[in-house]
């Protein structure tokens, strides 16, 4: 199966369709221009500018991307891609009739500066100063989009949160919304893979340094040396005095620690919060009340990314906005559905980007008003669906955690326990959604699940009856003891075949410190328990004294087939992906199970006949 935009009938003009109505009327340039633009404190940003050709017009709106991962490469050798980071865009929406600016933001790329933070707040104020100059340039009418993978979609919320009137609509795929629960530290506890797999490759890409860079596939092709010079700097003058600014950036590694708690920054700048560096936190003061978001993400994107698309468009509540949601990881790279029949995406997400910014920056009827504003993909059903709201369903089924390792729909009566020993080797394995965020390639993922669960707790349902839908977050309310101060939650969902498969669904993480949940802020809307990991509200346990935990699994869509069983596992590590907790002193766990006090979990789940 595939997850093209064909399967099922989620559209009333498919992105696929529209495409086919907009083909290629102009050319690329040969080669962009390129440029230092001075920001008000002296600091020069580099940009490339696309321009299309082959035409008679001469002014264009201008899609303008932000990214920390080199606009553009040095060739040592032709042949080789020298923009692998903003490539797609510039192929797609410049023939398009689209001007493309991509820029390197300060402390990267050929850029000069210091960084000073993950997504420091200077750049705000930069992507300001760039819309200004996109709008004195001769082939600009004046209108501005932007949109990008990651960080670069992040940068887009950054620029929408400026205000700047010429900034008419954005895109952001795969991009976070708050730093620290969907990126930095998932359920408040420290993830390995940005601490050290994405510090190294952002170190590696700063300092230019081939013998790292080479460790990472998305950019360790030979024929590429270090940023490109803008046409200025034609020895590469500026371009080496630029990178030798770099190597005073600031290292993710070293700083990730005294960022522990969301409140709190480090001691030598306590005002650099993680919230300071995050897009949600500026948004819903910045953004024009009718500015079109549309967020775009996968089921499988990083530990969190998804949450974040979702907050923003439940946050926002933009007549315009809308929601997309696939069986992707980070960036889309992988189709990540274990019953898919082709491992690249089929879906042209572009396309669907194209008729959005079409509608809302060249004016064009699209009929996207026709259009539900959330697509969801569910995996095993393999189809796309629509819905007008989130989450796509809105009631929940409730299960107990019953002795015998059962889950059931009634209320066990009699208190009974189940206790689990922690064991800090246990792990998720090393093809999840954590190492995709590390630029690692990961083509099969959760491929060795099967048996993983053996070293965990597990409750399993009785087969079901009929296929059974489940669309938006899993709910699970755990009451527990530990022997120690305080101990992690790791939850996860499978479906268990008729034949005794088991496939991985979603999971999620709590780290009992931070149980203590809270309202959510105005500008960060959710549907699931929100908290806010201050250190105010941190709590040591009490040893042996049951206390309830309640958060949500990552959101999901998935279809659980007839004559499956539904099982939840549970566990006190993830060894891979999470620092032990507390370290060197794993817990017993003893869960309640039955009486007022029961575990449960909440699924939206419907039936399903197609």
């Amino acid at each position: 199966m595939s997850d093209h935009d064909l399967a099922g009938s989620a559209w009333v003009l498919s992105p696929s369709q529209y495409l086919e109505k907009r083909p290629p009327r102009f050319e690329l340039p040969v080669a962009p221009k390129s440029q230092y633009v001075v920001m008000p404190d002296g600091c020069r940003l580099a940009l490339d500018a696309y321009i299309p050709e082959g035409s008679t017009e001469i002014s264009f709106a201008t899609i303008v991307v932000f990214t920390p991962y080199n606009r553009r490469f040095k060739q040592t050798l032709a042949g080789a891609e020298p923009t692998p980071n903003i490539a797609k865009y510039r192929d797609f929406f410049v023939p398009r009739g689209y001007a493309l600016v991509a820029v390197d933001v300060r402390g990267t790329g050929a850029s000069f500066g210091i960084r000073d933070a993950l997504r420091s707040p200077k750049e705000i104020d930069d992507a300001k100063q760039i819309a200004d100059w996109i709008l004195t340039q001769p082939w600009s009418n004046g209108v501005i989009g932007s949109t990008g993978i990651s960080y670069l979609g992040a940068a887009a919320c950054f620029l929408a949160s400026t205000g700047h009137p010429a900034v008419r609509a954005i895109a952001p795929l795969f991009s976070v919304s708050d730093i620290y629960n969907e990126q930095l530290f998932p359920g408040g506890m420290l993830s390995r893979v940005w601490s050290q797999n994405y510090d190294e490759l952002m170190l590696a890409l700063d300092h230019n340094d081939k013998k790292k860079i080479a460790k990472f596939p998305y950019f360790n092709d030979p024929r590429l040396d270090g940023p490109q010079p803008v046409d200025e700097d034609i020895e590469g003058t500026l371009v080496a005095q630029a990178i030798q600014e770099h190597r005073n950036n600031f290292s993710l590694h070293d700083l990730m620690p005294e960022l522990s708690f969301r409140d709190e920054g480090p001691l030598h700048a306590p005002e650099l919060t993680t919230d300071a560096c995050s897009p949600f936190h500026y948004l819903l003061n910045g953004i024009h009340d009718d500015l079109p978001v549309y967020s775009i993400s996968g089921w499988c994107d990083g530990g969190g990314y998804a949450n974040g698309a979702i907050s923003r468009y439940l946050t926002l509540k933009g007549k315009h906005d809308r929601l997309l949601i696939g069986p992707w990881d980070h960036g889309a790279r992988t189709n990540v559905s274990p019953f898919r029949n082709e491992t690249s995406p089929q879906f042209p997400i572009l396309a669907e980007v194209l008729r959005f910014f079409d509608q809302h920056l060249l004016g064009l009827n699209t009929g996207l008003e026709r259009e539900a504003p959330i697509h969801v993909f569910s995996m095993h059903a393999e189809a796309w669906r629509s819905a007008p709201t989130w989450p796509p369903i809105d009631h929940q089924t409730k299960f107990y955690l019953c002795e015998g390792g059962c889950l059931s729909h009634h209320k066990p009566n009699l208190i009974t326990y189940e206790s689990y020993q922690v064991r800090f080797d246990t792990s998720s394995g090393t093809q999840t959604r954590w190492e995709r965020l590390g630029a690692a390639n990961v083509t099969d993922y959760y491929a060795d699940w099967s048996g993983r669960d053996q070293a965990m707790l597990n409750f399993t349902s009785e087969k079901i009856v009929t296929d059974m839908e489940i669309s938006g977050h899993i709910i699970v309310n755990l009451t527990v003891s530990s022997t120690q101060r305080d101990a992690a939650l790791f939850v996860f969902a499978s479906e268990i075949e008729s034949d005794d498969r088991l496939y991985y669904i979603t999971e999620g993480m709590l780290r009992a410190l931070h149980r203590k949940t809270a309202p959510t802020p105005k500008n960060y809307q959710t549907t699931w328990p929100y908290r806010s990991y201050f250190r105010s509200d941190a709590q040591a346990l009490v040893p042996d004294k049951a206390v309830t935990m309640q958060f949500a699994l990552l959101p999901v869509s998935w279809t659980l087939k007839a004559g499956s069983r539904f099982r939840i596992s549970i566990a006190g590590a993830d060894r891979d992906h999470f620092p032990m907790i507390p370290n060197g002193m794993p817990p017993i766990l003893r869960f309640t199970l039955g009486g007022s006090d029961a575990c449960s979990i909440e699924i939206p789940m419907r039936e399903r006949s197609t």
